[in-house]
């Protein structure tokens, strides 16, 4: 097995198709069979079940396409790193990110890479924790910025920063922004939290008073626009940060007030994968993220306690 079989497995995968795949690759069709074949006796192993409507991955290939694609990428990383010489950063790069992160520090990540970085490619991707890190988990992302993640023995993970979480919504539904509300008010509440599962992790650091908010909720949104459009609408109220909301609670629309006895709080974690080697492009990504999280947080612009 070599890269150059991979990359033709990978091309039959995507296209499902041995003509479009030989199109994409540039090899005749018949050798392009012929390297599928190769593969399938030296795993001992069918990777495609051959049908009329084209080539359909067995579960053997579905575990193939995950381990080249990693393969692949990190035979390309190595080839940038040795040809460019040992410290220049250059190659791509993709990060995941929470909202969170991407509110704080999206703008100046982008800003410090083109300015700074010319030769590297900045790929980044926002989305709800949970499906943050499932993009790692996938190898779509190389480095993540996660609430909670679980433990797992394939991850790796760093706390950054912890969060003071917030009753947000209007004025009318929570009362005064300035006047604390102790925890056992909140089931009394109509409360609109994220769906159960990865994404419901982020809410909170402890799970047994995550399940108590969860018994009482009366919607479930994991989408962020949605979210925040309820509760401007006064359909319900959520546990958040300060910094989901600023926009809202800047323009007066939504209030926050600060929960009590206990206090409620969240943890970020900078994660990457266990079987991905570090690249000095990670490395130095790595570095650049948690630098630009800690001018935030020392500016005041991100309300949360730096760990470590």
């Amino acid at each position: 097995m070599d890269s150059r079989q991979l990359r033709y497995f990978i091309a039959v995968y995507e296209q499902r198709n041995l003509s479009r795949a030989a199109d994409q690759v540039n090899v005749a069709q018949s050798a392009l069979s012929h390297h599928i074949s190769n593969l399938e006796a030296e795993f001992a192993a069918p990777l495609f079940e051959r049908k009329s409507r084209g080539m359909e991955p067995t579960a053997a290939g579905e575990r193939l396409y995950e381990h080249a694609r990693i393969i692949l990428r990190a035979m390309a990383e190595a080839e940038t790193e040795v040809r460019q010489g040992a410290r220049v950063i250059a190659g791509d790069i993709s990060i995941g990110m929470a909202n969170s992160g991407v509110k704080a520090i999206g703008v100046p990540l982008m800003r410090t890479v083109l300015t700074d970085y010319p030769k590297l490619k900045l790929s980044l991707t926002e989305s709800l924790s949970g499906a943050t890190l499932m993009h790692l988990m996938a190898s779509d992302v190389d480095l993540a910025l996660v609430y909670n993640p679980p433990s797992e023995k394939d991850l790796i993970t760093e706390p950054v920063l912890e969060e003071q979480m917030f009753l947000v919504g209007t004025a009318k539904l929570v009362g005064k922004a300035k006047a604390p509300i102790r925890f056992e008010e909140l089931s009394r509440l109509p409360l609109i939290l994220l769906r159960h599962g990865l994404s419901a992790r982020a809410l909170l650091d402890d799970p047994v008073l995550l399940k108590r908010l969860e018994v009482g909720a009366i919607l479930h949104a994991n989408s962020i626009s949605g979210m925040t459009g309820a509760l401007v609408a006064g359909l319900g109220c959520t546990i958040a940060t300060k910094l989901f909301a600023q926009e809202q609670l800047a323009a007066g629309r939504l209030v926050a007030r600060e929960v009590i006895e206990p206090r409620l709080t969240r943890t970020l974690y900078l994660c990457r994968l266990r079987n991905r080697p570090m690249t000095y492009v990670m490395e130095e990504m790595r570095r650049l993220i948690l630098k630009l999280i800690a001018e935030q947080v020392r500016g005041g612009h991100w309300q949360a306690k730096l760990l470590g």
